[in-house]
Formats: structure tokens, sequence, C-alpha cells
């Protein structure tokens, strides 16, 4: 069989290759890490690590990086990354825009460790720019969840309950009932660091740099842009105008 005829019949095996994100819709990505429960036992703090959200952080910087994004929010072991809806990026195909997210993600933070960690991606499309915020206050309203949950329960362990027994106890309750079993115990939900509770954002920040032109010797003023990690973001309807900024209008 001639080399042609044997690509093309190889080709036509990658039956996902030819799918892409629909023209004017806002491609969003979300990678997770792989079996980070087993990763982080042993190696990070409960129910929150600094260390580890700095790590997060840092690969959500390389994300918006590598993939020329708009948004990248991240929270607890996930990062969502929201491209433009005019990007040309990997001529917009789905497999390329999945696996090259998940391999980012997963070489930041296997470099940040010095251990093997993966992540693997997901594609969200958002045909219309209400569907983008309401991506991201979802997102942002499973942090505040975790949040709540995994303090009640890392607080209940260390109390020297059981996986089974803490798990047992928190079945069922209500945000006030959590909110109540941490308060008892000195810790008010309210006053925990906002990244913990929604999560954090990456994006690209314009900003007026003073120089001075050498021909002149005046003073000039260049805009410039540089990557803002913002660790205290709004919450409701506050958060959907801030999203909104990053939509052109759209």
């Amino acid at each position: 069989m001639k080399f042609d005829a044997l690509e093309e019949r190889m080709r036509s095996l990658e039956v996902y290759h030819s799918l892409r994100v629909l023209p004017q819709a806002w491609p969003i990505l979300r990678v997770d890490g792989r079996n980070f429960s087993k990763f982080t036992e042993k190696r990070f703090q409960k129910p929150f690590d600094p260390a580890f959200h700095q790590a997060m952080v840092q690969a959500s910087t390389r994300l918006l990086e590598e993939l020329h994004a708009l948004y990248v929010y991240t929270e607890s072991d996930e990062i969502s990354i929201l491209l433009d809806r005019e990007t040309r990026l990997f001529d917009r195909e789905h497999e390329k825009l999945v696996s090259i997210s998940a391999a980012t993600a997963s070489a930041a933070l296997s470099l940040a460790f010095q251990a093997e960690v993966h992540f693997d991606s997901r594609l969200c499309v958002a045909a219309n720019s209400g569907l983008v915020l309401d991506y991201f206050q979802w997102r942002q309203a499973d942090a505040a969840r975790c949040c709540l949950n995994g303090w009640c329960y890392w607080t209940l362990r260390q109390e020297g309950l059981t996986v089974r027994e803490a798990t047992r106890q928190l079945h069922g309750r209500n945000f006030s009932w959590k909110n109540e079993l941490l308060f008892q115990r000195g810790i008010n939900f309210n006053d925990l660091p906002g990244w913990q509770k929604r999560g954090s954002g990456i994006y690209w920040q314009e900003y007026e740099k003073i120089g001075c032109n050498p021909l002149t010797g005046t003073e000039t003023c260049a805009i410039r842009r540089r990557i803002h990690k913002d660790e205290d973001l709004p919450m409701g309807s506050d958060y959907a105008e801030f999203l909104k900024g990053f939509l052109g209008g759209a």
C-alpha cells in the first residue's frame, strides 16, 4: 500500500479531529487534578495549604500565557480558562485545546512539586456571554461550597473522628448548621481568606509606565500590561459585573 493511501486511511480513524468550537462561541476549558486527594494527602496541610494554592495560581498564570486567555479562574484543584470568542488558537480544534491545556497544567504542577502530577481537561462551549457569566458564577459557588465542607470535615477529623464518622455527621446538613459548627470552634467562615471561599482570578491588567524620551528628554507615558493575580474576587452580582469586563461588551 502506498504511503499516501495508508496515511489517508489512518487519518480517517481520527474521528474527533475535525471537531471545532463553533464560530462566535466562547471556549471555556476546565482542567481538573487527577487523583489529587491521594497526591495531597500527606504533602499538604488541610483543608487548605497556601503552598499548594500558590502552585495552582502559577499553573493558572502559565495557562493564561500559553493559551492567550482572557481570564483564568482557580479554586481547589481545578482551573477554568476563558478564551476569546474570536480565537484562532489551534484552529479552534477541540482535541488540541483539551490536550494542550491538560498538558500545560500537568507540567506546571509537576515542576513545582518535583513529582508526577496529572490533569484532565474538558471543553465548555458558551453560545453567548450570559452563559459565560453563569459558568464562572457556578464555579465560584462550588468554591464556597467546597470551602465550607472542607473546613467542617477536616475540623471534625482533627478532633479524632474517622472518615466515616465525619462524613456521616455532615451528611444532609445545611449551610447554617455547618457555619455554626465552625463558629462553636472559634472559626468564623466570613473571616476566611477570599481565595479559599471565592477562588482566585488571573488576568491581564493595563497600567501606565512613565518613561523618558531619549531624543527630547521629555517625560512619556506608555500603556503596558501585566499579569494580575486577584485573591479577593467579588461575589454575586458584583462578580458578574466584574466578569463582563473581559467580554468586550458582548
